[in-house]
């Protein structure tokens, strides 16, 4: 397959953006980030109550859940996705996962009394993080007991088989990779010499600091949907001697400002590459261990390892009941977020005002469900429009 010349794939990337935004209405949600900001800076967005300046997530929808490998090899169910994390409000990440699970249910053809259930079984499982009791965590869904089992099973030839051709070090072009300009390809090089990355690619369980580190092969990586269109590489490395060498997989991912609308005077790193790592050791602990912000290019990225258990979480075709299971489990891992970042007196402050504003028929407060409602409509117009532009 002949790919793009580096010169020409901004054009193919925003192309294949608006298609995959016109899959389904959960895709569209998902990959249209803008309007989501928009409303929260419009009136209605602007009535949310104010919860305590905590590290968010800033786009926290389903799909960016996910079981995800520390550095000790421990596998957990986290936030895997921390582009738009800045200190921000904590209930425009309920807003925003709330909006996701009403679309995943619209998606599975559930009746409407099931997403007014799912955002009580949501709000639940969110305060339930604060209490500090860990052990009655929420009935993992189906699709969660599946992901984490995968996930545990996964191997490096299992990330291999899914991200190329075969077992062999090197990345071929084609639909997923694409070629590098001779500057990227000189770039990386000189990146991957750096102490910063031989300290990186060791820091996993069973290697030494002292392991042989080299380039093997790279390639611009087409991956995600709101983020085509900025720099991404793939950046495949050889870890320890040649006869019993591991290898390992860098996501380098340019790191853009964020949209998300963040707490006035919050003390952030200006640096957006340190800014997403930051705040990802703050909401996944794990994952931000594994991760290290560079300049490259005279732009900012952050770098990743991406692990076997990294995977990304798939609500399709739910029951009603597994709908309410997923809400509350995934809720509990935004709270479980939030709350580390809190002592005692703001927890309970901020579970003190999610549990007023509710109405009688509904246990969910009111901000979060005629937030929902005005959102789903407003992506259902937009969706329906997105199609006629872009895929007829």
């Amino acid at each position: 397959m002949k790919t793009p010349r580096p010169d020409t794939r901004l054009k193919s990337l925003i192309n294949l953006r608006n298609l995959k935004m016109a899959r389904s209405a959960h895709a569209f949600v998902r990959g249209n980030t803008a309007q989501f900001y928009e409303w929260l800076h419009s009136q209605s967005g602007r009535r949310l109550p104010s919860g305590p300046p905590v590290w968010i997530c800033g786009d926290c929808h389903a799909g960016n859940l996910g079981p995800t490998g520390d550095s000790r090899g421990r596998i957990d169910m986290h936030i895997r996705d921390l582009d738009q994390a800045v200190i921000g409000n904590p209930a425009h990440d309920l807003v925003r996962l709330g909006l996701s699970l009403a679309t995943a249910a619209r998606g599975s053809d559930l009746p409407g009394v099931t997403t007014a259930r799912m955002l009580e079984e949501m709000m639940q499982g969110y305060e339930e993080a604060f209490m500090g009791d860990d052990d009655e965590e929420p009935d993992r869904p189906a699709q969660v007991k599946a992901g984490m089992r995968s996930a545990v099973q996964r191997t490096w030839k299992h990330l291999a088989k899914e991200r190329f051709e075969g077992t062999q070090p090197t990345i071929p072009l084609g639909k997923h990779f694409w070629q590098l300009s001779r500057a990227e390809r000189d770039a990386i090089k000189e990146l991957c010499e750096t102490p910063e990355i031989h300290a990186l690619v060791t820091s996993l369980k069973g290697r030494s600091q002292d392991d042989r580190v080299r380039l093997l092969d790279s390639a611009y990586w087409v991956k995600g949907c709101s983020s085509l269109g900025l720099l991404r590489y793939a950046v495949l490395m050889g870890v320890g001697d040649e006869e019993d060498e591991e290898f390992c997989l860098l996501d380098v991912k340019e790191a853009v400002a964020a949209a998300a609308p963040r707490t006035a005077r919050a003390r952030m790193p200006r640096d957006n590459g340190k800014r997403v790592v930051e705040g990802a050791r703050n909401l996944s602990p794990g994952l931000g261990s594994r991760m290290v912000a560079v300049r490259m290019l005279d732009h900012s990225f952050f770098i990743r390892e991406l692990l076997p258990q990294d995977m990304k979480l798939e609500l399709d075709e739910l029951t009603e009941q597994e709908a309410m299971q997923a809400a509350a489990y995934l809720a509990k891992v935004v709270g479980n977020a939030h709350a580390r970042q809190m002592d005692l007196a703001t927890r309970a402050a901020w579970i003190r005002d999610l549990q007023s504003n509710r109405s009688d028929t509904l246990d969910a407060p009111s901000w979060l469900w005629s937030s929902v409602v005005q959102l789903v409509g407003s992506h259902e117009q937009g969706y329906l429009e997105h199609c006629r532009r872009y895929a007829l």
